[in-house]
């Protein structure tokens, strides 16, 4: 099994190359956590919006200095609680542009991922630190007055809105089979060439998505030593590098054997590339990134949707969850391990998924109540 997962090494890489504009103080925080064991995935994610926070303090005249390097701990020690705060209302109220002339603001959970990325720094600053004489670098720490934003928005809500945006039931099995049978009848030129020669590639990654519930690192990981056919199981590396083995279906590993038998062939391949779903880009094999795996999920599945919708990796892998909650009779256990979950909390957010049977709940009161009258 891989020791270190492809889109980890990608992140640890990245993250280095950022660093490299920050204070000592910000390489310090970034070290002690991946001693912690924290993933360069996540610490990407701060890395991001301590620049997006440092620039603000730039641009607002509070830190004064040229270079990002330069601006001292001293800043922070002695940021007041309304700037802080005044830095807070802009995440919130700044208009971002996703495409030409269409702007949106950021959603609460966007505004609380930095103000949880800004709170682990400080954290680390008040009391992990330690200067020449035994100190921490200092002791005020203004985020401890910081609170995130009450998004205000039930489970049950949360979970409505993704019900509506994932495949139920027969829907899964109707989108790969689209996908095998139909899509190709839509396209012609180099872009059914191209599908011809990545159908087996990309129908493996849909399957598996679908009857197995990994993320899209995950699938990107894996390699030719982790399946274990006999079994019906996959090794996985999940977040964090832990080391995991989980179910498959069989007709998943069925696609995933058809496309091996002509991976090679078709991609120029050989034993020794080590992971699974490689591509070939002038006859050179890499193994296929995170965002190549996710543009082909939203290809298919906005064209499965009539150009409606597309559908992300994180969809197909809700859709995946939905079906083994409600098979396996809401064992929510069962499908926390068969997830990755830490938390059996996280879990219980599928509990809601299923929109029809709350329905038919309801109807069955109502049908009871109507008989008494």
């Amino acid at each position: 099994m891989a020791s270190q997962s492809l889109e980890k090494q990608k992140h640890e890489k990245r993250l280095n190359e950022h660093l490299k504009i920050f204070p000592g103080y910000v390489k310090e925080y970034v070290q002690s956590q991946k001693r912690k064991n924290r993933s360069p995935s996540t610490l990407l994610g701060y890395i991001h919006e301590y620049k997006r926070f440092f620039l603000y303090l730039k641009e607002q005249g509070i830190a004064t200095q040229s270079e990002i390097k330069d601006i001292p701990y001293t800043v922070l020690e002695k940021l007041p609680k309304d700037d802080m705060e005044f830095y807070i209302d802009y995440l919130r109220e700044e208009d971002i542009e996703v495409r030409k002339n269409v702007f949106k603001k950021r959603s609460v959970a966007a505004v609380n991922r930095n103000i949880s990325a800004l709170t682990s720094l400080f954290n680390y600053l008040t009391t992990q630190t330690e200067n020449e004489d035994g100190e921490c670098y200092f002791y005020r720490n203004v985020m401890s007055k910081i609170a995130l934003i009450d998004g205000k928005e039930t489970a049950s809500r949360r979970s409505a809105a993704m019900s509506s945006k994932i495949l139920h039931d027969d829907s899964i099995t109707e989108f790969l089979n689209f996908v095998r049978f139909e899509y190709e009848k839509n396209i012609d030129g180099p872009q059914k060439a191209r599908f011809k020669k990545n159908k087996e590639r990309d129908v493996a990654i849909l399957s598996i998505f679908l009857g197995a519930g990994l993320r899209v690192s995950e699938i990107a990981s894996l390699s030719l030593d982790s399946i274990n056919y006999n079994d019906f199981q996959i090794d996985v590396v999940r977040k964090g590098d832990k080391e995991d083995t989980v179910e498959i279906l069989p007709e998943a590993l069925e696609d995933l054997r058809a496309y091996l038998r002509i991976r090679n062939q078709k991609y120029k391949a050989t034993e020794n590339d080590y992971y699974i779903f490689v591509t070939n880009y002038q006859g050179t094999v890499k193994p296929m990134s995170v965002r190549t795996i996710q543009n082909l999920v939203e290809r298919y599945t906005k064209a499965f949707n009539q150009g409606q919708r597309a559908l992300s990796p994180h969809k197909l892998r809700h859709s995946f969850a939905g079906e083994h909650l409600k098979r396996s009779g809401g064992n929510i256990v069962l499908l926390r391990d068969q997830l990755g979950h830490n938390s059996i909390e996280t879990t219980s957010l599928y509990t809601n998924l299923d929109r029809k049977e709350h329905k038919k709940v309801m109807q069955n009161i109502s049908k009871s109540r109507k008989s008494t009258d």
